[in-house]
């Protein structure tokens, strides 16, 4: 006969990655006993390992067909769309994003997600920024991750589930914490590397540094990024934060960099790049800089891990290793 008895359930780690992860067992099983164990909790802004809140955040997939990580993508648009309309107070709103580029490659090519985003139109030549060949316009998400997570935890709060803050070294030792757990969920992000059992050795920083910037007078009409080949590993983006959260500026991409400070040459680069891409913010010595932030992507090699591992008698199921599209693809 099969057992009366509702399952338990235990994720590891409360990022965005693992509190989605939570919300999706509550939703899927509503009787199960969940508990989020974790390191780090939303409120936590002292450390750079904690990806999640230094995000930018917004939805654009990296993906340029569609393969399984854009149907991760995919999956989580229609789900940020609900959240925007039902909940505001999430720190989730729709918002336009103009991406600019220095080639006309993109015009060689369709975006997967075209038509999941409503459609994607061309900016005209006259609305371009210095130096850029061509432009597209899209709708997407302003996402304050301050918000966000605290909204997520909210939710499981309410929704009986239990928030442990406890750190393990080895999953094994989590397992035997946790005897009558029908299934662990890993979502460790780059603790994967060295949490013991897992020991992922693909799982490596991508260093990404931004700018918190005051409101401008005259409000941002729309998100920005802008690529530009001789910038490198290097990039331009503007995100005005929904609810009050000021503008994120940045922004780069630096493999394997464990290092938490700011590169101030960098920041100096960022302000006239951002400045230029939206005129809106005003002069870059004027910008009122609220902090210097980075965080440290959990980049892989060989791209996101969801996988299944039977382990101690248990399902253990991994699910990390995002690097930059974590909450474009936690649903």
């Amino acid at each position: 006969m099969a057992s009366s008895t509702p399952p338990e359930f235990v994720v590891v780690g409360a990022g965005v990655v693992g509190l989605t992860t939570a919300l999706e067992l509550r939703r899927a099983f509503p009787s199960a006993s969940i508990t989020v164990v974790a390191k780090y909790l939303p409120g936590t802004a002292s450390a750079t390992e904690y990806t999640s809140p230094w995000a930018g955040a917004n939805w654009l997939s990296f993906e340029t067909e569609r393969n399984h990580l854009a149907e991760y993508d995919a999956a989580s648009y229609p789900r940020f769309l609900d959240i925007a309309a039902q909940a505001p107070e999430s720190g989730v709103q729709v918002f336009p994003l103009r991406i600019v580029y220095d080639t006309d490659q993109p015009r060689q090519h369709r975006f997967w997600f075209e038509q999941l985003v409503g459609g994607i139109t061309e900016v005209p030549e006259n609305d371009l920024p210095p130096g850029a060949v061509m432009g597209v316009d899209m709708s997407s998400f302003m996402i304050n991750t301050i918000v966000y997570l605290g909204w997520l935890q909210t939710q499981l709060l309410q929704s009986k589930v239990t928030i442990l803050r406890r750190h393990y070294k080895h999953i094994d030792t989590l397992l035997d914490d946790f005897p009558t757990a029908r299934a662990v969920f890993n979502c460790t992000g780059l603790g994967a590397r060295h949490l013991g059992g897992v020991d992922d050795a693909a799982v490596y920083p991508t260093k990404g540094q931004t700018l918190l910037v005051t409101q401008p007078k005259q409000p941002l009409k729309r998100m920005y990024i802008q690529h530009v080949a001789a910038w490198g590993n290097e990039f331009a983006h503007v995100f005005p934060r929904p609810l009050g959260g000021g503008v994120i500026i940045g922004g780069v991409r630096r493999d394997n960099d464990w290092t938490g400070e700011p590169d101030m040459e960098l920041a100096e680069r960022i302000k006239i790049r951002c400045c230029a891409l939206a005129p809106e913010l005003g002069r870059p010595e004027d910008l009122q800089i609220i902090s210097h932030n980075v965080g440290l992507r959990p980049s892989r090699t060989g791209g996101t891990r969801v996988s299944l591992e039977k382990r101690a008698g248990k399902l253990l199921i991994h699910n990390y290793g995002a690097s930059g599209a974590g909450y474009q693809a936690s649903w």
